[in-house]
């Protein structure tokens, strides 16, 4: 079959790979008929997520159609349309049954204190083959898989498999309850859906943080006070906006990997307070992936952490779940001290939070098809690669044919 390869920090190949086989009576086969690109991915790809396993197979979104099942998995059977949850859990350990799904004390081989465990992810998440292949072995099947309803579609659900899910997550670890105003740091998907997140969840105001201008325009179009960090001091803007206060709750859907300002009041600002981390901040290399001058994770704390500690208002709330290496090892920890703030964040819990997510699009009251930007064929998913990589104007959200 064909599927999209880790080889190397920069290196990603369309590969012919074998068939995926049953390997535990609790896994499943699925046919994948629609898989996505990630902004996880490119942490892969980057290297800074380090640990991966040359071989592994990237992508962890996927929606297909069961094809064989194990003989310990019930209530799924071929021919079953399926979203792949894209954190794996079994369902009866304590984590999973107290909601927490993504910390499953079963899922993970590197064993119960090893943490999240997911599709296409470095060594110490498994590692799991994952989802952007034409089949996939899916470990924990009883419990990794959602069965996809008539009324909902694959590109509806394929923002079911990870990305929706996530978003609202962001929401609910940063506590947004009616009437408040937020702020959500970085508006590509995940972003964008954390806007449409914290409106479900009551916020009276959200106001969207980016540089890039097509993104800005569809956070707008959501009805978020947008604020482009190129143009102006975001902290600065949020205050003004906000009389001095600050936003009650700040989700941080950026992650490591952060575009910084190009000119304006924030990168002036940027280079007066932190030379070190400007020196030291990772770029984009669109042409290999890999940056000559690559970011040392510890050297320094990310531009939006503390970006979303100076917004804040004092006793308010930090949802996290832009995806930060494991070797990070600073956070503005005594600036929110100071402020009495709750900072949550995490791995999403897929397999808790997604069902009513399924029910919402089912029913016809959220649309998340608005947010695909490109669909592709597996042949052309690398350049997509490129140009997502490269955050080109117009790239949101692309998803695969993987039989294209």
């Amino acid at each position: 079959m064909k599927a999209i390869v880790w080889h190397g920090v920069g290196d990603i190949r369309l590969d012919d790979v074998p068939d995926p086989t049953i390997q535990e009576p609790t896994d499943a086969i699925v046919r994948i008929t629609t898989s996505a690109i990630c902004g996880t991915d490119l942490h892969m790809i980057r290297g800074t997520m380090a640990g991966m396993k040359p071989g592994t197979v990237l992508g962890h979104e996927a929606v297909g159609v069961v094809e064989e099942v194990g003989d310990a998995v019930r209530g799924f059977s071929p021919g079953d349309r399926v979203i792949v949850c894209s954190t794996i859990s079994c369902g009866v350990c304590p984590q999973c049954r107290a909601g927490n799904t993504a910390q499953c004390d079963v899922a993970n081989p590197n064993g119960p204190a090893a943490g999240t465990s997911f599709f296409g992810g470095p060594e110490t998440t498994g590692p799991v083959n994952g989802l952007q292949a034409q089949y996939a072995r899916v470990p924990w099947a009883q419990h990794t898989l959602i069965p996809v309803p008539e009324a909902v579609s694959d590109e509806q659900a394929i923002l079911l498999s990870d990305i929706f899910p996530t978003a609202w997550f962001g929401a609910e670890l940063a506590a947004v309850k009616r009437g408040d105003t937020v702020a959500v740091f970085g508006a590509g998907i995940v972003g964008q859906l954390a806007i449409a997140s914290a409106f479900r969840q009551g916020a009276g105001r959200v106001f969207a943080v980016d540089g890039i201008e097509t993104r800005l325009a569809q956070a707008l179009d959501q009805n978020a006070e947008i604020i482009d960090f190129n143009a102006e001091a975001p902290v600065d803007a949020i205050l003004e906006l906000t009389r001095g206060a600050g936003v009650d709750a700040v989700i941080d859907a950026v992650g490591v990997d952060a575009q910084r300002p190009k000119s304006g009041p924030a990168a002036e600002q940027t280079q007066e307070q932190e030379p070190e981390f400007q020196e030291a901040q990772q770029e984009v290399a669109p042409e290999t992936n890999v940056q000559e001058d690559q970011w040392v994770p510890g050297d320094a704390p990310t531009l939006v952490s503390q970006w979303a500690v100076e917004s804040v208002a004092k006793a308010g709330r930090i949802g996290i779940i832009g995806v930060y290496s494991p070797q990070l090892t600073h956070y503005p920890i005594g600036a929110a001290m100071n402020k009495n703030l709750t900072v949550r964040m995490g791995n999403c819990n897929h397999r808790a939070v997604t069902p009513p997510l399924i029910d919402l699009v089912a029913a016809g009251l959220f649309d998340p098809t608005r947010f695909i930007t490109q669909e592709v064929g597996a042949t052309d998913a690398l350049e997509a690669y490129r140009s997502f990589d490269r955050r080109e104007e117009g790239w949101l959200k692309t998803v695969l044919d993987p039989s294209a």
